[in-house]
């Protein structure tokens, strides 16, 4: 897919690998709407960024847990631009709980996690299924996490959640062909502000002993991340319904 003109959703892209990735499709011509929930300021920050680079873009706030607000965004997406051709599901959340502690996962962090991580993911991708189609190429990209694939990460619903993502993939993939192509990426441990928010003074210890175990040495960043979603949207023309790890080799 050439993305010039094309027009992207990329939810949760305030920051992190959303930002990147907003930043990438628009340097390559698409019109970008950045979705956030919480941080109207970051938003607008990269959408300013995006502007002054000469592409186009604009921010529109919506949970995605909430299906009434995803139908609003990808409405906005559409009404804006007249089109919808590309969704990266990459917005979610967590609760950092050591999985030991299988007391301090209360019904309340599975809720969370679960209305965020699975049903954000299906919520947009029901509401632009449609506008995907009538674009007659269209790709969505969810972004799920080794933690699916190791059993590890920040929690066990976490873990389940990333699983859960990875296999309506499949589903969707299955249901939405052949105008829609539907993959995945999983990435490993991401240099970024989000894990150094959630592991505090543990980041950089776990950030070294991750790079040393991996073959390629080091940990993946947000634009690393950023680059694997944009291959499966741009190049990966026949590929549908499959992950790709991104961790440099970690998990093998």
């Amino acid at each position: 897919m050439d993305v010039r003109g094309k027009v992207a959703v990329v939810t949760g892209s305030s920051s992190g690998v959303g930002r990147a990735l907003a930043e990438l499709l628009a340097r390559n011509g698409a019109s970008v709407v950045v979705n956030y929930a919480h941080s109207a300021q970051d938003a607008e920050a990269v959408v300013a960024s995006i502007r002054s680079a000469g592409g186009i873009a604009h921010a529109v706030r919506a949970d995605v847990g909430r299906d009434e607000e995803c139908r609003a965004l990808i409405q906005a997406a559409v009404d804006t631009y007249g089109a919808l051709h590309i969704l990266v599901n990459n917005a979610g959340m967590t609760h950092f709980i050591a999985h030991p502690d299988l007391d301090a996962v209360t019904d309340e962090v599975w809720d969370d996690t679960f209305r965020a991580n699975v049903q954000g993911t299906f919520n947009c991708t029901r509401a632009a299924a449609p506008h995907l189609k009538a674009a007659g190429e269209g790709v969505v990209v969810n972004v799920a996490s080794i933690a699916r694939v190791r059993g590890v990460g920040s929690s066990i619903p976490y873990a389940a959640s990333k699983a859960a993502v990875i296999t309506m993939t499949k589903s969707l993939a299955r249901v939405l062909g052949p105008e829609v192509r539907v993959n995945c990426v999983a990435p490993g441990f991401i240099d970024g502000r989000w894990l150094q928010g959630g592991l505090g003074d543990r980041f950089d210890s776990a950030k070294a002993a991750t790079a040393a175990s991996a073959p390629l040495r080091a940990v993946a960043t947000p634009e690393s991340v950023a680059d694997a979603i944009y291959g499966l949207i741009a190049h990966q023309i026949f590929v549908t319904g499959q992950t790709v790890i991104v961790d440099g080799g970690a998990s093998l």
